[in-house]
């Protein structure tokens, strides 16, 4: 019999935690552009953008003085962020094909 074993951590507001709590704002604004980007390639092209080419224009981007800050967040992380945008929108879009 496996057991599985969870820990919950709660994350105050304090200055030893302010580095982790920039990452995940930063990560928030990639997401979000990221779904800007996806919405915005759709309307124009009627394509879907797929997690490589998200990543892509992510690494572009973070190339770029206005977007420096984005890289405080490891790469692993936004390859995360790309591969869940990517499977939301594919298990959407599947879903509701499916239903037709």
């Amino acid at each position: 019999m496996n057991v599985i074993k969870t820990y919950k951590f709660k994350l105050y507001r304090s200055k030893k935690n302010k580095h982790l709590h920039q990452q995940i704002d930063i990560a928030g604004l990639i997401y979000n552009h990221c779904i800007a980007l996806h919405r915005r390639y759709y309307r124009l092209t009627g394509k879907s953008l797929n997690k490589f080419a998200l990543m892509k224009q992510i690494t572009k981007l973070k190339k770029l003085e206005r977007y420096s800050h984005w890289n405080l967040v490891d790469a692993q992380a936004i390859q995360d962020v790309c591969d869940r945008i990517d499977k939301a929108y594919k298990l959407f879009f599947g879903n509701r094909l499916g239903a037709k």
